[in-house]
């Protein structure tokens, strides 16, 4: 029962640290659910699953409603939604199926390694505002491949990835923040249907549907709103500089849990 009062908390802290920085709550809520999994006596590989399916399941809820927000606003690019389709469907899937693959140990080194690069990109500001075209069908299909794969690998929706290739080509921040909200949508809910299957006999923990961990599920759910209004509240009066090292040092500190740990 501790364990389960901990995810509302975990829901709070996902949105409050989304609503600051403009990430997905995967970041948080992967490393946390595999802490209080592993209070709970889970098998660290079960662990690690159930926190990026669980994860997953959550940013589907998520999604849909930011995603809402910037339709409303016309920030959402729907050619490249639909040009990016296809791929997203088709990496969310296979992200899933390696994900089960690999040993938790190999998924823990890869998620610290990426979390690492992603702090050393935000220290040094490397994002490019590029003047190129958007790729074809084709290079879009690969493009939505690679960032659905690793999106539903890591548990973390599209954002992190998205956002920083459509800038790259030529879209305006805002479109590229609220098109990448709606791309997350069919990489969460794929990973997480495909997360279920997988994930179907391979688990004997109590309230679930393969690797999806239901009661962190709604924990998560119900405050992460609450918590994503309350950090852009709070954005807002702190300066760009704090949040980026701030943010960065949130980063390298996942990073090294999952080196480390």
């Amino acid at each position: 029962m501790n364990e389960i009062a901990i995810y509302p908390l975990i829901g709070l802290l996902a949105g409050f640290l989304a609503g600051i920085f403009g990430i997905c709550g995967g970041v948080v809520i992967v490393p946390l659910l595999v802490t209080i999994l592993g209070w709970q006596q889970v098998d660290d590989d079960l662990a690690l699953s159930l926190a990026v399916g669980t994860s997953l399941a959550t940013i589907a809820v998520t999604s849909i409603s930011s995603a809402r927000a910037h339709y409303r606003h016309g920030n959402v690019r729907r050619d490249c939604v639909w040009l990016l389709l296809p791929g997203l469907v088709f990496g969310a899937i296979n992200g899933v199926v390696v994900g089960d693959v690999l040993s938790g140990k190999t998924l823990s080194l890869l998620l610290g390694v990426f979390f690492l690069i992603l702090a050393i990109k935000v220290l040094v500001n490397s994002r490019s505002v590029g003047s190129y075209p958007l790729p074809g069908r084709n290079g879009m299909l690969i493009a939505g491949s690679s960032i659905g794969l690793a999106s539903a690998l890591f548990g973390i929706g599209g954002g992190t990835l998205m956002v920083p290739f459509l800038e790259r080509h030529s879209i305006p921040m805002r479109q590229a923040v609220g098109t990448s909200a709606a791309a997350g949508i069919p990489i969460a809910i794929v990973g997480a249907i495909t997360a279920m299957v997988v994930g179907d006999t391979k688990t004997s923990v109590s309230w679930t549907t393969g690797y999806v961990y239901w009661p962190a599920f709604v924990g998560i759910v119900i405050l992460s709103m609450p918590g994503a209004k309350l950090g852009a509240l709070v954005a807002s009066r702190l300066k760009a500089k704090v949040l980026k090292l701030t943010f960065a040092g949130l980063l390298i500190v996942v990073g090294l849990n999952f080196l480390l740990g």
